[in-house]
């Protein structure tokens, strides 16, 4: 999809559709539509299309980001099934400038997306050209160049979503921790700014990662430990993200229901978005320093599979006893954060399909932010109210972290209670982060948003590249701070 930025009215432009934006449902001054409003009994709500005057009309219900976004996602989708090649559409300003062009765009963009590779009969949209005309619907002026920045923006964002989405949404007999390196090596070959590592088996043996080995031991492909680095010149701080990377989970001994097992293949988001947010960082040419850490495993059965009763020594010399082989997330990332605060961070942030408490307590559509920072959850919080990831804070309570307590080990995988299922899993990674790091870290749940099953707003069915829009504004927030 290509747009172009018209610095002239949209009057001036040829295109083979225009998209008219509806806000406050007034519909009354589009006389050239009135007689199909009448018929259709169109209202100013959703989308009403006039064929005979090449016009799509989309409700606008208000100048918020997430609100411009919909309205554009739903007027591609509608547009996207017509014969058509190109659209225009005025600019739409809210708060900020760049935010609103950005929101725009990634509107376009998420309405264009879909996961069709396995379907025998596909039907590809022509629509490729967006025309972006200079006027504005609300009659704000605007800087120019800001609009342009903000148009970049949501190509970089929309871009790092989607590349998160297809790994995602790929099937687990392809996506195998193999295939998550392969695409890790990818990334950086296509990139000269990223580079990546990637470490076999005897290498988590020599850096005793234990849990991290349990959770594959009964799988037939091996696991892969994955460093991708971005280093600008004189980066102003340096932020390490590690994503749980379980390409498919089918719950190891403790073997899951057969509708529960169903989507499994989406227990890999939390790398998926690791990935994508360096993509995007070093496309935004941003001046920190970016890590991301990915654990890439299945956790499968198997007579050698690890077993619940059993005790494993971490990286950082915590003992786990495990209680339940479902809960192998949080093994993973227990000594891949440990790798990871290695790096010396100045901020640490994980990303993991973690806890199905979390989708209880939240729902299918917000995030968890935890973590032992008030500040930093607060205005982490703050800035990805803007991005389009809906997320929300869980504060720790120390009663809880009573229920993750073992008799014969430090810590124990699993709550001795029902409630408070996320909060506990958060509570079992900060006893594998270091007190120098306490306050520097940040868990990000995104069970509930990371992947659908109908869909919802402008996400389609399947992947939505949870966590990756608001850790990116949260970055560019960090680096007009340090400034």
């Amino acid at each position: 999809m290509t747009f172009n930025f018209i610095e002239e009215n949209i009057g001036s432009i040829n295109a083979d559709f225009e998209i008219i934006l509806i806000q406050d449902k007034k519909i009354e001054k589009y006389t050239q539509s009135q007689e199909l409003f009448k018929l259709s009994s169109y209202k100013g709500e959703g989308i009403c299309i006039d064929m005979q005057n090449k016009i799509l009309y989309s409700e606008l219900k208000s100048l918020e980001y997430e609100d411009i976004r919909l309205a554009f996602a739903n007027a591609y989708k509608a547009l996207k099934k017509l014969e058509i090649q190109s659209v225009k559409t005025k600019s739409v300003i809210g708060k900020c400038v760049v935010n609103s062009f950005n929101a725009m765009i990634q509107g376009f963009t998420f309405g264009a997306y879909e996961f069709n590779k396995y379907k025998k009969e596909k039907a590809p949209s022509k629509l490729e050209n967006i025309f972006i005309a200079k006027d504005e619907i609300n009659n704000k002026t605007y800087n120019l160049e800001e609009a342009c920045i903000g148009i970049n923006y949501g190509q970089i964002f929309s871009n790092a979503c989607d590349f998160a989405k297809n790994i995602v949404n790929e099937i687990p007999q392809i996506y195998t921790p193999a295939k998550m390196a392969e695409d890790a090596l990818k990334l950086s070959q296509n990139n000269s700014n990223i580079s990546c590592k990637i470490y076999e088996s005897d290498f988590l043996e020599q850096e005793k990662m234990q849990a991290f080995l349990a959770v594959n031991r009964a799988s037939i492909h091996p696991p892969k430990l994955i460093h991708l680095s971005y280093k600008p010149q004189n980066p102003k701080m340096k932020v390490v993200f590690v994503g749980k990377g379980l390409t498919y989970d089918s719950g190891g001994l403790s073997l899951k229901p057969a509708d529960y097992m169903l989507t499994m293949k989406s227990d890999k988001s939390g790398g998926a978005a690791a990935m994508a947010i360096i993509k995007g960082a070093s496309e935004l040419n941003l001046d920190i320093e970016v890590h991301s850490i990915i654990g890439a495993t299945e956790n499968m059965i198997g007579g050698n599979a690890y077993k619940p009763d059993d005790v494993l020594i971490s990286r950082e010399g915590v003992s786990i006893e495990v209680r339940n082989t479902d809960a192998e997330g949080r093994l993973v990332l227990a000594d891949c954060l440990s790798l990871a605060q290695d790096l010396k961070p100045d901020l640490l942030i994980d990303l993991a399909t973690l806890t199905g408490a979390c989708v209880v307590g939240l729902g299918e559509y917000t995030s968890a932010i935890m973590g032992n920072n008030e500040d930093l959850q607060n205005e982490f919080y703050k800035i990805s109210k803007k991005s389009g990831d809906l997320a929300t804070i869980l504060h720790f309570n120390p009663h809880l972290k009573e229920l993750i307590k073992s008799n014969i080990a430090d810590v124990s995988n699993t709550s001795s209670s029902r409630y408070g299922g996320a909060i506990t899993a958060g509570l079992f990674l900060n006893s594998f982060i270091r007190e120098e790091y306490k306050d520097k870290w940040l868990h990000l749940d995104i069970a509930g948003p990371a992947y659908l099953e109908k869909a919802w707003g402008y996400h389609c069915f399947g992947a939505t590249g949870a966590g990756v829009r608001m850790c990116l504004s949260y970055l560019l927030y960090l680096s007009r701070k340090q400034k």
